[in-house]
């Protein structure tokens, strides 16, 4: 999807240099300055920006005018005038001030990565709650950076940096901004109960939930595609589906789970995005089980691994069972599958292989599955009948006068959650 800067006469496109900052503090953080280099690469060509080239500077701390050096901004622009860029995009966020001085110097559009995550997440969203969400974190964003904003606002048409609120919105001033916020979160909080509302209906109906998480582009939407027949967006550009979708996948034996595709992790996700989209990212929280859908192809896999563990962490949902699925092994060396960890809990798939699909089912099944148990369940009681399909696996069913006996798998988890409901009717016998 290209984004373009729309003029009356042609479309001029984003042409950039991506410029990464090296610093002891980042060092210190354990980020991956390469990676998120290359990441900021695919950011900006899923933005739709011409990549020209790449500058890097090491410095112990940030130059508080420039960001980078003066030097390196002489070099900025001498490179920028050689090879007609209109676009600098920094890989670290820069302040309002450091906006301003840096436009005034290079006469170029200065944008950083939050501000081209913030851009792609705007043209991804497509739901009520995404598009509060996505425009809640863009003001948050620009609010304490108003005074850099300078060319930026005064420039006319599209272009990365300038989609979502618009540029009249981007215009006034800080209270009606602030008022903006308050409604956005006001109309949020309401989405949340909704969503809330959704969860405890799930919940009570005794729906068993499945979360498909990932570093983006690892291939969930299409695992959810191939798995449930879903029809979702897919391609290869970071975070081309970002809003949540949830579909029914029927198990060996005709259990039914809930499986859910969620928003792609990245390094240095934006505070201000993780914040406007908790609600959503804690659905994960409320999955039975996680299946961390991981690019076996990458040569930032373990790094990628551990960014996901760690914002799955942050979410509070570490303590949720996994499941790792090893996706894309179709496009590995013989040398990256050996290097993957197997046995229990780990999975080698490919997401367009019939063979890998099942696999995954049989799978999810074993790991939801629990002990045996034998319920009587009077004739008159099918709502308990009714629960039984819904949250156990019912292995064999046999009648005893008024009474139906039911043999069921069910796992702890699901038990504990409905012991109050099924206690009094299981056969001890």
């Amino acid at each position: 999807m290209a984004i373009t800067t729309h003029d009356t006469e042609t479309d001029v496109q984003d042409r950039a240099i991506l410029v990464s900052l090296v610093t002891d503090k980042i060092k210190r953080t354990g980020i991956d300055p390469e990676l998120s280099l290359q990441e900021l690469v695919q950011l900006a060509e899923t933005a739709g920006v011409e990549v020209l080239d790449v500058l890097r500077q090491n410095k112990e701390t940030p130059d508080s005018r420039w960001f980078i050096g003066k030097g390196k901004v002489e070099e900025l622009r001498m490179a920028a005038d050689a090879l007609g860029a209109n676009t600098a995009i920094f890989d670290q966020e820069l302040s309002g001030a450091q906006v301003r001085n840096l436009e005034e110097a290079l006469d170029l559009k200065i944008i950083d990565r939050t501000q081209l995550i913030l851009d792609i997440f705007a043209g991804r969203a497509k739901t009520r709650e995404g598009i509060i969400q996505v425009e809640l974190a863009q003001l948050s964003y620009l609010l304490p950076r108003l005074s850099g904003q300078g060319k930026n606002l005064s420039r006319l048409g599209g272009g990365i940096g300038t989609r979502g609120p618009g540029e009249s919105k981007l215009e006034t001033d800080r209270r009606h901004i602030r008022d903006r916020i308050t409604e956005l979160k006001r109309q949020l909080d309401e989405v949340v109960k909704t969503r809330e509302l959704h969860r405890e209906r799930r919940r009570k109906a005794g729906a068993v939930q499945v979360a498909l998480v990932g570093y983006t582009n690892a291939g969930k939407s299409t695992l959810l595609k191939q798995l449930t027949d879903a029809d979702v967006y897919i391609e290869n550009q970071l975070f081309a589906t970002l809003d949540p979708t949830s579909r029914v996948l029927e198990l060996a034996g005709g259990k039914e789970v809930v499986l859910t595709d969620t928003v792609g992790f990245i390094q240095n996700l934006p505070h201000d995005l993780v914040a406007s989209f908790r609600a959503t990212l804690e659905e994960v929280n409320e999955a039975n089980l996680v299946l961390h859908v991981v690019d076996a192809s990458s040569p930032m896999r373990e790094e990628q691994m551990e960014i996901v563990q760690s914002i799955l962490q942050d979410l509070g949902a570490a303590g949720t069972p996994q499941i790792v699925l090893f996706n894309k092994i179709d496009l590995c060396q013989p040398e990256q599958l050996e290097m993957l960890p197997t046995g229990t809990g780990y999975l080698k798939i490919s997401a367009f292989n019939p063979e890998d699909l099942t696999r995954i089912t049989e799978i999810i099944a074993d790991e939801l599955a629990g002990d045996t148990l034998n319920f009587r369940i009077p004739g008159d009681r099918g709502d308990i009948s009714s629960l039984l399909y819904r949250v156990g696996e019912v292995l064999e069913t046999t009648y005893d006068e008024n009474d139906v006996l039911y043999n069921v798998r069910l796992n702890k988890e699901d038990y504990d959650k409905w012991g109050y409901m099924l206690a009094d009717f299981v056969d001890q016998q």
